[in-house]
């Protein structure tokens, strides 16, 4: 009978009113305040999606109301007098929705950083998205895990065995799967150092081709042939990888031959008209035509050039027509290409001394240092 009396008393009545009148009024408060915050920020930073008005508005309207709710109802709750008991279960409450409420703003701060990173500041291509996935991942991990460890050392939970059980754990999770670690850190070294990024063409060992997705474990590159080429990204940082979209200009040598019947003057023109071909075609700087050497069939000439662009395509057509022109220019001035050749020739044998009556007679063929030669083969 007296426990229900308790339920009667005028004071108990009265201190619940003025909490939930409390709690209603500073809710609505706290509420007004950061929607108010909100409000202005996201009209500050409309269409500047990477100033700071836009990021702390993000992050304040992360806000919890459930929390939000919490902090009145706690506000509340410190205006009737209460027991000692009640007082201490308070101070650990306050704690819990104070972390939870930080790590919240945190993970969102966090997850705002790194998509601003992937996309740019003006929408541009910005850093590799595993690198930022990475470590947006690790630094959430981070954050949730001193949340928890915290409000459980608040709680009065004995937290030095879990935290020596997790390193523990960590180390065997580790050493298991060590391969897909190590991937992962070449991922993570690979958006770091950039030897490449997503859309360059790169050449490794027998692949060529362009990169589509670099992931946490592989990279997918399709190549020239079509197919899709999938590579660990441990093993793809031990090779040598030619990353050709980098390359500004293009170094081009190339050597042709002509007639060993060419006179020497026609042998200098060719040289001057090779520059001046080369000179004249767009997109090119002229560096060297020479006269090479002698080779088994031909006078061999070395041409050196730049293309001022690193396209292949572009590249193939400038060669092209710079082929075209060399020979237009060598048939006008009467200068043959070489062809292969060889010159075969036969040596004919010596016929023996005739011996008659004991006088010697030269033989009716004397063939005595005679050549017969062949005609001559092209």
């Amino acid at each position: 009978m007296e426990q229900w009396n308790i339920w009667l008393e005028r004071d108990l009545w009265l201190g619940v009113g003025i909490v939930l009148v409390a709690t209603t009024v500073i809710y609505t408060i706290l509420r007004a305040v950061v929607g108010i915050l909100h409000k202005r920020l996201t009209t500050w930073s409309k269409g500047q999606d990477g100033n700071w008005q836009h990021f702390v508005a993000v992050v304040i309207g992360r806000t919890s109301r459930v929390l939000l709710l919490a902090f009145s109802l706690l506000l509340a709750l410190r205006l009737p007098d209460l027991p000692g008991s009640w007082q201490a279960a308070l101070s650990h409450t306050w704690f819990v929705a104070l972390a939870l409420q930080i790590a919240l703003w945190v993970d969102t701060g966090v997850r705002l950083w790194s998509r601003s990173l992937v996309v740019g500041k003006h929408g541009g291509s910005g850093y590799n998205p595993v690198m930022t996935t990475i470590i947006s991942i690790m630094v959430l991990i981070v954050v949730w895990s001193v949340m928890l460890l915290s409000i459980l050392a608040n709680l009065g939970v004995d937290i030095t065995a879990l935290v020596a059980s997790l390193g523990v754990g960590g180390i065997a999770v580790a050493l298991a799967v060590q391969t897909v670690l190590g991937d992962v850190f070449a991922s993570l070294s690979i958006g770091v150092d950039k030897p490449f990024e997503i859309g360059d063409f790169v050449v490794f060992g027998e692949v060529a081709g362009s990169i589509e997705h670099i992931g946490l474990k592989t990279t997918r590159i399709r190549s020239l042939s079509g197919e899709q080429v999938v590579c660990a990204n441990a093993d793809l940082l031990r090779q040598i990888v030619h990353n050709y979209k980098r390359m500004d200009t293009r170094r081009i040598v190339f050597k042709f031959g002509i007639s060993y019947d060419t006179p020497s003057d026609k042998v200098r023109q060719v040289s001057e008209r090779v520059g001046e071909i080369i000179r004249a075609t767009p997109k090119t700087t002229f560096d060297r035509a020479h006269f090479l050497g002698f080779d088994e069939s031909q006078l061999t000439f070395e041409v050196v050039y730049i293309v001022q662009s690193s396209d292949y395509n572009q590249y193939m057509d400038i060669q092209q027509e710079i082929n075209l022109q060399l020979l237009d220019a060598l048939r006008e001035l009467d200068v043959r290409f070489a062809l292969p050749r060889r010159d075969l020739r036969l040596v004919g044998e010596r016929m023996p001394m005739l011996k008659v009556a004991g006088v010697p007679h030269q033989a009716e063929h004397d063939a005595d240092d005679q050549d017969q030669r062949l005609p001559r083969f092209s």
